[in-house]
């Protein structure tokens, strides 16, 4: 199998000896497999892993066997945990699509941060075939119909060569451990109802049903391909992208052969839906200023342009503080930071500056608002104390608590901002450097 795998990833040009890759492992049977078979196959790796909070102690279980997973292959370990169901509720979409939303624009904000060249998920051929039933039932264009690409600008998917018989063997054979999702099981999801009741059905008529779809996929995939280098073109007049904004010129897609499915190709990134980039053609000739968004991205119609700029998901994951870090800014507020050697420091006082012992802290840090379950050691106790029956301690208002955020370090809290530090991170006389954070 591991040949199989290589043969697919040189074929398909999905990495090199030097390309360093980001492996999305949820702790699921796909996602094992694919972190052994870039381990056996020694490619340069690193785990990164979602909490998305859906499923308690479960969820929380995933990420502590994912950890043990990375540190068993001696690769480095990145996890967000997120506040999906605030998420999906705010914007008025489905869990998987709120979850999809968050996963994604996480992994290409950590590729970027750290210095990788590419993600790889676990998908593989009876994905594939699930996604394009999925897509008919919804509606779909010409890249719906084709499924899962082995690689989609930075996305690339080694194991789409394998079915999930393969996977399973490799598992058992391997003797590998996994963790079962028992939302996987739930038929009120649509994904896993047509793995469940419709998949079976269809492969009484083909029991070859993967093997024979993945080559009407290859050719799909090369009707587009076509497709695609005309687009490319169009594109390339039509898009730019400065200091993080994108600018989409107007006049090149009123002018082209089918400008609403050119728009739509050029929105998808963006995760803006067909019936959307419709309502945005439409809205071509109106007044500048008319407001579009999808679950990640705010467009606005201006004079002669659209312009794309990225929400803030700041409130519904974290942000990291590298060690070199001076200041950052996040939800409200702006925190600086400095280093201090301990010799002759005085600890500030003031419920806006936090000095924590640096020697203690593992990197980089992270910045996020409390969650349910939050605990950490108040200064000058040895017992937990959970946030939330800090912030009743401290009467805090209901509608303020959406704004406290934790100081995080490795899986500990550290300080919850502008209220109380951590005892376990606070400066003692053994303490070498202070690392000093002041809250604006």
């Amino acid at each position: 199998m591991l040949q199989k795998v290589l043969h697919y990833i040189n074929t398909h040009q999905l990495a090199g000896t030097e390309t360093k890759i980001l492996a999305a492992v949820s702790g699921g049977l796909d996602s094992v497999v694919l972190a052994d078979v870039l381990h056996r196959l020694k490619l340069p790796f690193a785990v990164l892993h979602c909490n998305f909070g859906l499923r308690g102690e479960e969820s929380d279980a995933d990420e502590l066997f994912v950890r043990k997973l990375a540190k068993q292959y001696s690769v480095p370990f990145y996890s967000e945990q997120f506040q999906t169901q605030a998420f999906a509720e705010q914007e008025g979409i489905s869990i998987q699509m709120a979850a999809r939303a968050l996963r994604y624009t996480w992994f290409e904000q950590m590729r970027q941060q750290l210095g990788y060249d590419v993600i790889a998920t676990a998908h593989h051929q009876s994905d594939a075939l699930e996604t394009v039933l999925l897509n008919l039932v919804r509606g779909t264009g010409l890249a719906g119909l084709h499924g899962i690409s082995p690689k989609n600008n930075h996305l690339i998917r080694p194991l789409l060569c394998l079915a999930k018989d393969d996977l399973y063997d490799w598992l058992t054979s391997k003797r590998l451990a996994w963790r079962e999702d028992s939302s996987n099981e739930s038929r009120k999801y649509s994904r896993n109802l047509i793995r469940h009741e419709v998949i079976p059905h269809l492969k009484e008529l083909n029991p070859n049903l993967d093997q024979t779809f993945t080559q009407t996929l290859e050719r799909l995939q090369g009707a587009e391909a076509v497709f695609l280098a005309s687009f490319q073109e169009i594109k390339a007049k039509t898009q730019r992208t400065e200091n993080g904004v994108t600018y989409l010129r107007i006049a090149p897609l009123q002018n082209s052969p089918s400008p609403t499915v050119l728009l739509h190709e050029l929105l998808k990134p963006f995760h803006f839906s067909y019936v959307q980039a419709q309502e945005i053609a439409a809205a071509w000739d109106g007044q500048s200023g008319k407001t579009f968004t999808s679950p990640t991205h705010v467009l606005v119609k201006d004079r002669e342009e659209l312009v794309i700029t990225l929400k803030n998901l700041e409130s519904f994951g974290s942000i990291n503080l590298p060690e070199e870090a001076t200041e950052v800014r996040f939800g409200p507020y702006l925190a600086k930071i400095s280093r201090k050697p301990a010799e002759g420091y005085k600890v500030p006082r003031g419920k806006n500056v936090a000095a924590l012992d640096a020697d203690l802290l593992k990197f980089p840090l992270k910045l996020r608002p409390w969650k349910e379950g939050d605990w950490f050691i108040p200064l000058g106790m040895n017992g937990k104390k959970k946030v939330s029956d800090l912030l009743i301690d401290r009467k805090v208002p209901a509608n303020l608590k959406p704004n406290v955020w934790v100081l995080v370090s490795d899986a500990s809290l550290t300080w919850v901002l502008g209220q109380q530090l951590d005892n376990r991170f606070k400066v003692t006389e053994n303490t070498q450097e202070v690392l000093e954070i002041t809250l604006h």
